[in-house]
């Protein structure tokens, strides 16, 4: 995320802030009970948004991840493409060995 986009985020939910504020009292609440019901929403949005953060970091599914993760992707697919038809038989029959090895050891 670029430094503009915090800004412009920040702006909205500040904004966003001070139109709940507006239609609560508009709604008939008056203004300190206003005040605290666009504070309560406000921090309660914050905590959910928290939560889902975090969880998206215990889970890796960052996008500093998904992007290195596409990256080695990538890489892996051009080593293969650039492989001659021997080089990825000799691959295929080391995949092959080390499954076999697996199994054995499992068994």
């Amino acid at each position: 995320m670029r430094r503009i986009d915090a800004i412009v985020i920040s702006i909205g939910i500040f904004g966003a802030g001070g139109l709940l504020y507006l239609v609560l009292q508009v709604v008939g609440i008056d203004s300190t009970n206003a005040g605290i019901w666009t504070q309560a929403i406000l921090v309660g949005g914050l905590f959910i948004w928290l939560l889902t953060y975090l969880f998206r970091v215990t889970n890796s599914d960052m996008t500093y991840n998904q992007q290195l993760k596409d990256y080695e992707e990538a890489v892996l697919q051009k080593r293969l493409e650039e492989m001659t038809p021997e080089e990825l038989a000799k691959l295929q029959a080391e995949v092959e060995q080390e499954k076999l090895d697996k199994r054995k050891k499992q068994e």
